[in-house]
């Protein structure tokens, strides 16, 4: 009884951990939600590494093409090397994203600092 109870109280404990969202958005609804925890799925229509610019952002945006993009996936160049694979190779697949959704120059966005954040859909 008692490893039930410890498998259990383990489980429970590690679910927030790894990044359970409140709410599945489309990118178009992302905007409505700035400051919640959310997962947000839909087809990824930009993907670029700004390799120049200071800390080396990579974009994964959804919606319109940009500057007109209804929602970004930021990963700073920092946490790169944590992912196994090119970040913008996602271009054109439909994927979930996990966090907090934040709001930069008027457009919602999360940060990605773990590819546990990125659920590539269909795989």
């Amino acid at each position: 009884m008692m490893n039930i109870l410890h498998k259990w109280l383990t489980l429970t404990c590690l679910l927030p951990a790894v990044g359970y969202a409140a709410d599945t958005l489309d990118p178009a609804d992302a905007a409505d939600h700035i400051g919640q925890q959310a997962r947000v799925c839909g087809e990824v229509t930009g993907a670029k590494f700004s390799s120049h610019r200071k800390r080396k952002p990579t974009f994964i945006d959804f919606g319109p093409p940009h500057p007109n993009q209804q929602f970004t996936a930021l990963i700073w160049g920092e946490y790169r090397d944590r992912f196994d694979y090119e970040p913008e190779s996602l271009y054109g697949k439909t994927i979930c994203v996990s966090g907090t959704i934040s709001e930069h120059k008027g457009k919602p966005e999360i940060k990605v600092s773990d590819p546990s954040q990125i659920q590539v859909m269909g795989d």
